[in-house]
């Protein structure tokens, strides 16, 4: 098994045995992410690829689940991702999901046709960053695309019958947009309604533009009582019709969970408990990746 750098995987993907098919991402650019800041994106030979699903066969007796990485692997063209699958499917018959991250303009390349013929092969989830609904907000961290890029794409992924996993960040907006950030991302949600939905937090590292940002006035950060605020707020406008919602991830400073719509009052009275009374955020020490 060949790994390049730091590779990065989505927390249900704990138990995973991890593939690299492109190394680092097509866009590289999001003012926020320092992912894969020290890799120059490419595409790895597919030979390269089947030899490390040969040499993984041969060390582990039982794979549940197969992630392809890095952060754009569904770049590749379908042809490609047909011989990894059918590879897969081969060597791994006890496989029961194959995940991958897939961008907006990715997805978007791809016929619903094509993500049918990948369904059908074991790929059983895409994880889509949305980070905001806010066009203004993805703008600013240069995400590369539009709210309605965005919607479309994930309404894409779920017509397709393949699983759909968003993410949102609370906080990107800061203290001047987050309000914004909150409704708008709600109405991204409802339109897209996908299967599961991650609420990660803004974490801030020395490498990326946003720091630099933070350092000069541009943005203000919000405490961790005004990420509970906006949490609320973004909580109480989504219409999901059956999601799995989880908020429990390292940059977290409350873990929550549930399923939409039936938790959805729970959820906003433990949100509703965290700003009132003097809670225990987790300690910056301890929101790390």
């Amino acid at each position: 098994m060949k790994y390049e750098g730091i590779v990065y995987r989505p927390p249900s993907e704990a138990y995973s045995l991890i593939i690299q098919v492109t190394i680092g991402c097509s866009h590289n650019k999001c003012t926020f992410c320092n992912m894969y800041k020290s890799k120059k994106f490419r595409v790895r030979k597919i030979d390269d690829v089947i030899k490390d699903l040969i040499e993984a066969r041969r060390n582990y007796k039982c794979v549940k689940r197969i992630f392809l990485a890095d952060g754009d692997a569904l770049i590749l063209k379908n042809e490609e991702l047909k011989k990894i699958l059918v590879k897969i499917q081969e060597l791994f018959p006890e496989c029961e999901r194959i995940g991958i991250y897939g961008s907006p303009k990715n997805i978007l390349r791809k016929t619903v046709e094509e993500l049918r013929e990948l369904k059908q092969l074991g790929l059983g989830i895409i994880y889509l960053g949305i980070e905001s609904g806010s066009d203004e907000i993805l703008k600013c961290v240069n995400k590369g695309v539009s709210s309605s890029e965005i919607v479309k794409a994930g309404k894409k992924v779920v017509s397709s019958g393949i699983k759909l996993s968003v993410m949102i960040i609370s906080g990107l907006g800061g203290k001047e947009k987050w309000k914004e950030h909150a409704e708008e991302s709600a109405r991204v949600l409802n339109e897209i309604d996908p299967d599961y939905f991650a609420l990660l937090t803004l974490l801030i590292h020395p490498e990326t533009q946003i720091y630099e940002d933070i350092k000069a006035g541009k943005v203000e950060l919000l405490n961790p009582n005004e990420i509970m605020i906006e949490t609320k707020h973004l909580i109480k406008n989504l219409k999901l019709t059956n999601c799995v919602f989880r908020s429990n991830h390292a940059s977290n400073y409350v873990a929550l969970g549930g399923v939409f719509p039936k938790d959805k009052e729970i959820i906003l009275k433990e949100l509703e408990k965290a700003i009132n009374e003097k809670y225990d955020y987790k300690d910056e020490h301890y929101r790390r990746l």
